[in-house]
């Protein structure tokens, strides 16, 4: 046997069971470079988007003070302990998004590109993310896309400009589809069930299946590598628990789904104007969209990809929120049944607190720069910024995270600049040194003074 000291593990190993199961392993120290204090300087290693329906309520959103010195919002207050990481970005107008007035939105909000034709048409440019992908993921996966509760009102479960915010890095940008099932995500992930007896093999724990080789491993371990792998071992424990609790569909086909606790593809049976409802799988949002986090860091974390995507449901968003004592859908409180802007301070700082989760779970997640969030950049968008009058000027951005040398803890006002300018910093400082992004006419040049 090796000397500990001599033994390595490549960067993407994995243990394996029996059958094809097998687990990802989270960066180790044996696995090379020393870690350091802080992240290294150079360009973002990761990107993150995610997408909030129904912009804000401006007057509940917006920090008061100054620059450096300021108080977070009651929308914005769940990030008081990550606010150090948090970059709140205000006075930034989404020019770009010209078409139908929610379609154009989400179209524009990766792309900088207005919509193909008003009202039926997808994007005239590729989403940022797509761009960065092949620059930064050299995973299993060129990014990940997922969503929770999609596809719901006039899109009906299938889509629709209504509900894409990726799109592909082709001459014919086509629309990219995000994931939403969370049973099937985790096996494409983490572990496939054996083939002979798929039910058998996903009844068992799949951590049970390679057990023994965590065993093995941890002797071959120093004391704060062990501690690393004990720390992976339990939260993908976590997550299979987790996943226990969702109920999984006995049959897979859209035309029968199941309707037992949360239902993925719920948006095909689903009304133009909301009226279809599923209180089961509305009530399971909140442990799913959880699910969903977890699995979109673990996915960064054992470097299985570098650019993911998040969406909370499309642009309608036309199912209920019973946990927060909502049964009303979110169009309705925009506007369709009057404006209401208690209730979508309510919706948005629920949204907050998820988002908040989502960087404490990054930043909890070590690498050999720091932690996934050091390294990171996330940002956080909406296709317009007033629920009822579907302005887009002061749009609710956000961005987070210290990749590229992003300077956070502040809250700056851009005077108007147009967020196309704001996805040519993200790329640049994602490594992407172009000085326009989407439509030209609408790009005067990255942002200053981000990093």
């Amino acid at each position: 046997m090796l000397a500990k000291s001599r033994f390595r593990l490549n960067r993407r190993a994995v243990l394996r069971g029996a059958g094809s199961v097998a687990i990802a392993l989270p960066w180790l120290e044996i696995m090379g470079a020393e870690r350091s204090a802080h992240a290294a300087a150079g360009p973002a290693k990761r990107f993150i988007s995610v997408f909030t329906p129904g912009g804000t309520v401006q007057e509940n959103w917006r920090p008061t003070g100054s620059e450096s010195d300021f108080v977070l919002s009651p929308i914005l207050s769940p990030f008081a302990a990550q606010q150090r990481r948090l970059l709140v970005v205000d006075g930034v107008d989404m020019k770009s998004a010209i078409g139908e007035q929610n379609q154009s939105g989400i179209i524009a909000w990766l792309t900088g590109t207005p919509q193909a034709s008003p009202g039926s048409g997808f994007a005239t440019g590729s989403s940022i993310d797509q761009v960065l992908a092949p620059r930064l993921s050299s995973g299993a996966l060129k990014s990940l896309q997922l969503a929770v509760r999609w596809g719901t009102g006039k899109s009906k479960g299938v889509p629709h400009p209504i509900n894409i915010a990726n799109f592909a890095d082709t001459p014919t940008f086509d629309p990219i589809p995000p994931r939403l099932d969370p049973q099937q995500i985790w096996r494409d992930l983490f572990g496939t069930p054996e083939p002979e007896s798929p039910e058998r093999a996903w009844d068992r724990s799949i951590l049970d299946a390679v057990g023994q080789r965590y065993t093995t491993l941890a002797k071959r371990l120093g004391a704060e590598d062990r501690r690393r792998l004990e720390a992976h071992y339990t939260k993908v424990r976590e997550l299979e628990q987790g996943l226990a609790a969702v109920a999984r569909p006995d049959c897979w086909l859209p035309e029968a789904p199941d309707t037992s606790d949360y239902n993925p593809a719920a948006g095909l049976a689903s009304a133009d104007d909301g009226s279809v409802r599923d209180p089961q799988t509305d009530a399971a949002i909140p442990k799913v969209g959880r699910l969903m986090i977890d699995m979109l860091v673990m996915a960064l974390a054992c470097d299985l990809t570098s650019v993911a995507s998040l969406q909370w449901s499309d642009t309608e968003a036309k199912h209920t929120f019973p946990w927060l004592g909502l049964n009303e859908h979110l169009h309705f409180y925009m506007n369709d049944g009057g404006y209401h802007p208690n209730e979508l301070t309510t919706i948005f700082t629920w949204y907050s607190q998820q988002h908040a989760y989502l960087l404490e779970r990054l930043a909890a997640a070590e690498t050999p720069g720091g932690s996934l969030l050091d390294e990171s950049i996330v940002f956080f968008g909406s296709q317009l910024q007033h629920p009822a009058t579907h302005q887009k000027d002061n749009m609710p951005f956000l961005l987070a995270g210290n990749g590229g040398g992003l300077r956070t803890n502040r809250w700056v006002d851009f005077n108007g600049r147009s967020h196309n300018d704001l996805l040519v910093s993200i790329l640049n400082l994602c490594g992407d040194g172009r000085s326009t992004f989407g439509d030209a006419a609408y790009c005067q040049g990255a942002l200053g003074g981000l990093s």
